[in-house]
């Protein structure tokens, strides 16, 4: 049985190729730069893009089982193409925004859950919660340049989650029964305010990071020096909400691998390089 993982040079899609080559499995990994795609030993690297399905034919060859990354405009081509290929189980990578379609995450990541659940397949949705990544492209450039971390509503609180265990529970449903159907929210295990998270950093990398408040406005412009519009203002939206309301951790992550959801200390130490240099 051959798996294929769609998007697997991105942080998840990186994550999930490994762990199915560690568990000794036969995977393809498909990227639109396959050159400059590493993959472990083993692994297959093809060419394709979800953005134009006819460039898919070679990858989904052979294929039963799909990680796929979610890209709406041709979702619905893209899995009648691998539906037809011989692909039986599909897992998808979603999002905990499909809860509010009125925002774009929301809207992009349920399009996809959609063309998904009309294909006739077998198929599991993985919905993560905000990424401990999204701190490299929010902070890493102040942190690295100064030292500092600027944003707005300190009081915010956030279960960030590891690449890692979204990968996992991914690796998961692909590799095992028992899934179908199966819509996983997923969280960190802990809730840290801003703050609380610099200083984490501060303390597993031994930097002097400081936290300085600004306001909405200014992290806005600042942020989309290096984001879309809409994702910034998705994650500042996140910010807020979370200052009277923030997320439950959950403990989807140990209940499907087994094993309890790393923690944001091990985050940090993992990205150490990409946060501090």
């Amino acid at each position: 049985m051959t798996y294929l993982v769609t998007g697997a040079s991105g942080h998840v899609g990186r994550e999930v190729t490994r762990q199915l080559a560690a568990a000794g499995l036969e995977v393809r990994a498909m990227t639109r730069t396959p050159g400059r795609t590493p993959a472990p030993d083993g692994v297959q690297v093809v060419a394709g893009d979800l953005t134009r399905p006819d460039s898919l034919g070679e990858a989904l060859r052979g294929i039963e089982r799909l990680y796929l990354f979610p890209v709406p405009e041709t979702a619905s081509e893209v899995v009648a193409r691998a539906v037809r290929a011989g692909v039986r189980r599909i897992v998808v990578l979603s999002s905990s925004s499909v809860h509010d379609e009125t925002t774009h995450s929301g809207a992009h990541h349920r399009a996809v859950e959609r063309a998904v659940e009309d294909s006739g397949v077998e198929w599991t949705f993985v919905r993560p919660d905000e990424f401990a990544n999204n701190l490299l492209w929010k902070w890493g450039h102040s942190i690295r340049t100064e030292g500092v971390v600027r944003a707005p509503y300190p009081e915010a609180r956030r279960a960030l989650i590891h690449e890692r265990d979204v990968a996992a529970v991914a690796a998961a449903a692909l590799m095992t029964d028992g899934h179908a159907g199966a819509r996983y929210e997923l969280t960190g295990p802990e809730l840290l305010d801003q703050p609380e998270q610099v200083a984490r950093i501060a303390a597993v990398t031994g930097t002097g990071i400081r936290f300085e408040e600004v306001t909405p406005r200014a992290a806005r412009e600042e942020m989309i020096r290096f984001m879309p519009e809409p994702v910034v203002d998705m994650v500042l939206g996140y910010l807020v909400e979370s200052v009277a309301n923030p997320p439950a951790p959950l403990p989807t992550v140990e209940k499907v691998t087994g094993r309890p959801a790393t923690p944001f200390d091990q985050w940090v130490r993992d990205h150490r390089a990409q946060l501090v240099g």
